[in-house]
């Protein structure tokens, strides 16, 4: 992609969460695919919960509004925990750095004094380098229950020191 395009981040429209559900991983990243959208609605999974989805979830877009991927921003005392899904044919393409940022940039907007933080699986080298891009560092590993068992995770917390300032993202809002 020779022009990169800004990203900016809005609250999830339930369209977005459809096609969401409609992305396919490649192997070892297929575990971050979602289940069919009908199933999650039914349930009211994640944003499939219409609540949780007007609460959390954000849909990240490209200026010219085509959908690029999601984000949550999960609320916790002092902290908010970022959960982070691109679309899998952009993965890999160096877009990774700015769309974090604006991710980042929208969880510092709703709470300016929060800690910003994430998990990621320790093999996830291509995220966890992305992370690191976009001003992410770690600071803790730790084992949690997934679907396959108890696997290892870092914990990655945003450094918002002047390097990183969402004031010189230069993000559209």
């Amino acid at each position: 992609m020779n022009n990169p395009p800004q990203f900016k981040a809005i609250p999830m429209e339930e369209s977005h969460a459809q096609e969401i559900c409609s992305w396919v991983y490649s192997p070892p990243y297929d575990i971050y695919s979602f289940g069919p959208w009908d199933q999650m609605k039914s349930l009211e999974i994640e944003f499939g919960d219409p609540q949780l989805r007007r609460e959390q979830y954000l849909s990240v877009l490209t200026n010219t509004g085509e959908l690029a991927g999601f984000a949550q921003i999960f609320p916790m005392v002092g902290v908010s925990r970022l959960g982070i899904g691109m679309r899998p044919d952009w993965c890999g393409q160096g877009l990774g750095k700015s769309f974090v940022q604006a991710v980042v940039h929208e969880a510092l907007s709703r709470h300016p004094h929060h800690e910003v933080d994430l998990e990621v699986l320790t093999w996830n080298e291509r995220a966890i380098r992305t992370y690191e891009k976009a001003g992410f560092r770690i600071t803790d590993q730790y084992e949690l229950r997934t679907p396959d068992g108890m696997k290892p995770f870092y914990c990655m917390v945003y450094d918002n020191d002047k390097s990183h300032s969402t004031d010189e993202m230069n993000l559209s809002k």
